[in-house]
Formats: structure tokens, C-alpha cells, sequence
């Protein structure tokens, strides 16, 4: 277990990012999170540290502040909220891409980030491709531990409601006693789990296969 750690997030505003900045400001052996953010969140604490810009760039760092080891990346958009296909692809794939090459050049050793089930850069879907496209992006950055997770669709309170998720949400779950198999990935997955999963996973001790790689998909994350 690391103690007293530093660690930063990009995409505290949504679903998965606003649940892993309350249980990482809720873990005692978490000294500083450090958030880059467009606009301003409402939490307040003595630990976290808020980095406002519209690029979500760090533009100043305290010398007293200790170097962030691990990193979160929780960053992901709609083509109806982006409003186009390119809107979309600029953020899950071109900002996902700058942020976590930011956040090596700071000293983050261990990163994590919100994917999608089903993700792959040569899928004919335009989002499952960019996500794709992201992860093998995300692979070639060197990072000592990188751990993607795949949810399903996202159970939780969202600041901005998405129809069309909460749509899927509803069918999903009527149905859940028949994800069995290759279906089980599409049960729904509550984001305090994903977070949990985030947490948990990037501080743990030993990872089976590749030492620098982990995937966690749809229902893998149920049980954090």
C-alpha cells in the first residue's frame, strides 16, 4: 500500500470522475488530488487542488507539491453533446491523448482511464473506434501500469442527464437475469464500482501477464 500519495484527475465533472474524487478525498492514505478541470467543482477540501483551464492544461505547480505518481483519466463525451463525430473524436481520443501526455511529463507512473466495452480502433462504430484508437495510443506512452476499464453502460446521478443512456439503462436492467455469457459485459455497472475498481487496481501489488498492462470489463468491475 502507498501512503500519503499524490494523485490527479481529468474528468472530475462526470459520472466515473466525480465518484473517484469523493473516495479518493474519503482515503486517508491519500495526502493531495489534484483535479484539471474546465470549469469549477463543488467539492471542497483541504486535499484537493483544483487546476482550472479551458485546455485542461496545468499551467503552474507549487515546488512544495509532491510529483503525482498516479493518474486518472475519466474524460469521454456524446456525439449529440459534442455535436459532431469530429466533436466527439477531439475529446475521447485527441484530449484523452494530450492529458495523459501531460500527466507522464509531470512524473505519472501509474494511469488509469475510462474506456468502453466493446472499444477497438478498427470497429465500424465511431465512438467504439476513437476509444480504441485511445488505448493503443495510451499503450505506446510507457507508463509503468496502465489499467483500462471497459464499463458497460453507467448507473448513477449524472450532472448533465443523458437520455439515451438512461434509456439503455432502463432496458438493460429489465433484462439483466439474461446477461448471461458474452452478454454479461452489457449489465449495467454502477460508476461507485468503476471507481472503486480505478482505485483499487492501480495499488495493487502484483498484475497478472504483462506487468504494465490490465483491462477490467463490464461486469469484472460489479464486484469492487
Amino acid at each position: 500500500m502507498v501512503s500519503s500519495r499524490t494523485v490527479i484527475v481529468a474528468g472530475a465533472t462526470g459520472l466515473v470522475g466525480d465518484e473517484l474524487i469523493h473516495q479518493l478525498l474519503g482515503d486517508p492514505d491519500v495526502a493531495q488530488v489534484h483535479v484539471v478541470t474546465r470549469r469549477p467543482i463543488s467539492i471542497t477540501s483541504d486535499k484537493l487542488v483544483q487546476h482550472q483551464n479551458p485546455e485542461l492544461a496545468v499551467t503552474h505547480w507549487q515546488p512544495q507539491w509532491p510529483v503525482p505518481l498516479q493518474g486518472y483519466i475519466c474524460l469521454g463525451t456524446t456525439k449529440k453533446a459534442a455535436g459532431s463525430k469530429q466533436g466527439l473524436e477531439d475529446v475521447d481520443l485527441h484530449l484523452v491523448i494530450r492529458v495523459a501526455k501531460m500527466m507522464a511529463v509531470m512524473g505519472v507512473k501509474h494511469l488509469a482511464v475510462v474506456s468502453s466495452i466493446g472499444s477497438h480502433r478498427w470497429s465500424p462504430s465511431h465512438y467504439l473506434r476513437c476509444k480504441g484508437k485511445m488505448e493503443f495510443a495510451l499503450r505506446n506512452m510507457g507508463f509503468e501500469r496502465l489499467l483500462i476499464v471497459r464499463p458497460g453502460p453507467l448507473l448513477g446521478e449524472r450532472e448533465h442527464v443523458r437520455s439515451d443512456e438512461q434509456t439503455l439503462q432502463k432496458v438493460l436492467s429489465a433484462f439483466s437475469f439474461a446477461m448471461m455469457g458474452p452478454l454479461s459485459h452489457l449489465e449495467p455497472v454502477n460508476a461507485v464500482n468503476v471507481a472503486r475498481a480505478m482505485i483499487a487496481e492501480l495499488l495493487a501489488p502484483n498484475w497478472p501477464g504483462r506487468a504494465d498492462l490490465k483491462v477490467l470489463s463490464g461486469r469484472m468491475l460489479q464486484s469492487y
